[in-house]
């Protein structure tokens, strides 16, 4: 058996390698160097860099890479060896301090929307010394930031280090107000809750728009999907739990925190959920944990579908950003304590949050933006598009206090009554119990649940870190300068609540009242991704990114472009994987079907039966309409496909593949999908959902 203690981090250049490995000095310098997030002396780098090579080479390793995480929504690596030729012809290994720190990869096919010519390909990876390098497949993965030649960021990693930096800058200010004095940093950290489906692989290989695009584009309800909810939570069937037991020990090896696996909703969904890390570090396993899936599965003859939506009819996939702030002392500065009330320090950092939420929520919801997101959000399993908070019956009782000026009066908690005495005996949770909340707080931490399953963390905590350090800012600026501090503070977090309590909701995100209520508060709703992108280039945008150095307004436009540009890529690839599937596939299994039936009844004319009262007619003549329907609509989505080349500009293209190209895809899939209940299941050309979804057993 297994010894997890003696697996994890087996496989990482962690405190504890460093520790035995490198001198004293070297040691304290590097520890240094994380702490203060100041580079490494070259002398230095050189002692750790050979340190680093010669522990990898133990485990059997040749070749180093810097992993980096470009803007095409994975990552990205340049795998070199260590060999380097010796004067008698052969080689030895070596892995030099410069070849740690900085890395010079082509940047020329990587998407950095405008931000350099193709023919200026050059682009920098520099160390990040405050995530550790690691093992995956027999190569040194050291974690980078990645920028241009002329020093743009090209990656998600350098804006999220940014943006860490600026929340522990401006937290620091309150807590100074506060009389700490102790504390030297502030981090802030993440648990993403991973959703995924698995499939069969051999079923998997059948679906064209499964491997080009990650959904499938076709697919008939079948007669059971998850009506009966018995798959949540349910017994985790063999295949599966294999699956999960290699996968966390892969995971384990990485360092990475896998710690809750379960089945979700819908057949054949699943989640995994890590405990907190520093959010830098928390993407990157992040990352890892998604490679990770998809490796494993096929090792077990499976597929691992990580899209947000890729079956319609049952729910999509997200991942719940578990994101709070906490000091290097150890105070959770999220945590209410005893009584929320008289947790004034407590109370200030909620009252930044729920400011920073409602003034900014547009760019919360750019922060989760993407074709797959937008089939997702508003769907009975994932909140509106409508950015709203929920805080909990408590909380919100306290809130109201402080608005009226009246006394809180703290409840005693109340005893859960089950009605079986030998049962233990336990309290109400009073904070999150409503799962239609976009952004929920849970305990000591908020909860962010409009992220799709596909999605970088680092994208999200960008947002949340800049606009949380954005009003913590406001708030020191007017506090640091109050003649009476207590009084000051008192009637600044009055002040906030009132004027931001609109953005809390408690309620059903999912009712109809709610939109027209979200709409009379003027709250956006943002459905889809062409809606929210202008957002993001917004002068309030740009002025809230420049002025805490996360973005550059060049660098904002590029990511902008980027993203439309991604948005119209996918749409235009599941329009071409549609027009082939129908056309080739679909449509000629229809008409071979068509076919057979009419050669019945022409066999039962030849014996002398009327045919008009026979009921393959009716059936012939569906189809018969059902073809024609199909042809109709393919020459209409190609029409519009054609079309996309008259649009002018990267908005008007994204907005034209909204308004005309997916309304033409779902009429095509509406009448193929009609033809699929119909088709004999020798005749059907794929997988159909029934299988896909209940294939592993």
């Amino acid at each position: 058996m297994t010894s997890v203690p003696e697996i994890f981090g087996s496989m990482v250049f962690d405190e504890q390698a460093m520790k035995e490995r490198l001198p004293k000095a070297t040691y304290k310098l590097m520890k240094k160097s994380i702490a203060e997030g100041k580079p490494l002396d070259r002398e230095v780098a050189n002692v750790v860099a050979n340190a680093m090579k010669d522990w990898a080479i133990e485990r059997e390793v040749t070749h180093f890479t810097h992993w980096f995480q470009p803007m095409t929504g994975v990552t990205a690596e340049k795998h070199d060896s260590f060999i380097s030729p010796s004067e008698d012809g052969r080689v030895i290994m070596e892995f030099s301090g410069k070849e740690l720190i900085k890395g010079e990869p082509d940047a020329s096919s990587f998407p950095s929307g405008g931000l350099r010519a193709t023919f200026e390909a050059r682009g920098y990876t520099a160390w990040d010394p405050t995530s550790y390098a690691f093992i995956k497949e027999d190569t040194l993965c050291i974690p980078t930031a990645f920028c241009s030649y002329s020093g743009e960021a090209l990656d998600k990693k350098t804006p999220l280090l940014r943006s860490m930096e600026v929340i522990n800058e401006q937290a620091l200010r309150i807590l100074r107000l506060f009389g700490d004095t102790t504390t030297t940093k502030v981090n802030t950290t993440v648990g993403p809750e991973q959703e995924y489906f698995l499939i069969d692989e051999e079923l998997y290989k059948q679906r064209k728009d499964l491997i080009y695009c990650g959904r499938t584009l076709f697919g008939a309800k079948p007669p059971k999907g998850q009506e009966l909810e018995d798959h949540y939570f349910g017994t985790i069937k063999p295949r599966v739990k294999a699956f999960m037991k290699d996968l966390n020990e892969e995971l384990w090896k990485l360092g990475i925190l896998a710690k809750t696996e379960h089945n979700e909703v819908a057949p054949a969904q699943h989640e995994l959920a890590p405990i907190f890390s520093t959010t830098n570090i928390a993407s990157d396993h992040n990352q890892l944990t998604m490679e990770m899936l998809k490796k494993v599965a096929q090792k077990h003859g499976m597929a691992c579908l990580l899209h947000e939506k890729p079956f319609a009819g049952v729910n999509g996939s997200g991942k719940h950003n578990n994101w709070s702030i906490s000091t290097d002392t150890g105070v959770n500065l999220l945590e209410p304590g005893e009584s929320p009330k008289k947790n004034a320090q407590f109370l200030l950092f909620l009252a930044a949050v729920i400011k920073a939420v409602d003034d900014y929520q547009d760019l919360l919801r750019v922060s989760v933006v993407g074709a797959g997101n937008d089939h997702r959000l508003g769907a009975n399993e994932a909140p509106p598009a409508i950015v709203s908070m929920f805080v909990g019956d408590e909380l919100q009782q306290v809130l109201d206090s402080i608005e009226k000026g009246t006394e809180f009066e703290q409840k005693d908690k109340e005893e859960m009554e089950i009605g079986v005495h030998v049962l233990p005996h336990f309290f109400k949770d009073t904070t999150d119990r409503n799962r239609t909340s976009p952004f929920a707080f849970t305990g000591n931490k908020f909860e962010f649940r409009m992220l799709g399953s596909t999605v970088s963390v680092s994208g999200p905590n960008i947002v949340l870190n800049t606009i949380v350090a954005e009003v913590l800012s406001q708030f020191a600026d007017e506090l640091e300068k109050a003649p009476d501090f207590n009084k000051s503070l008192k009637a600044l977090i009055k002040k906030t609540i009132i004027e931001h309590k609109r953005i809390i909701f408690n309620g059903d995100g999912y009712s109809d009242e709610w939109q027209k209520e979200a709409e009379r508060r003027g709250l956006l709703n943002l459905r889809t991704t062409p809606d929210a992108l202008p957002y993001f280039v917004s002068e309030k945008s740009i002025k809230l990114f420049t002025k805490h150095n996360i973005f550059t307004e060049v660098e904002i436009n590029s990511r902008y472009e980027i993203l439309l540009e991604n948005y119209c890529k996918t749409l235009n690839i599941e329009a071409l994987t549609m027009i082939e599937m129908a056309r080739r596939s679909i449509l000629p299994a229809v008409m071979k079907y068509t076919n057979s039936i009419t050669e019945t009844l022409t066999a039962k004319q030849g014996i002398g039966i009327d045919i008009s009262k026979c009921k393959e007619k009716s059936i012939v003549e569906e189809l018969s309409y059902i073809t024609s329907s199909i042809i109709d609509n393919l020459e209409k989505l190609e029409s519009a496909v054609i079309g996309v080349k008259d649009t002018d500009g990267m908005q008007a293209e994204a907005d034209y593949y909204k308004d005309v190209v997916i309304p033409a895809m779902n009429e095509l899939r509406a009448v193929a999908d009609r033809a699929e209940v119909i088709v004999g299941d020798e005749y059907w050309p794929y997988p159909r959902y029934g299988e896909l979804l209940f294939s592993i057993l």
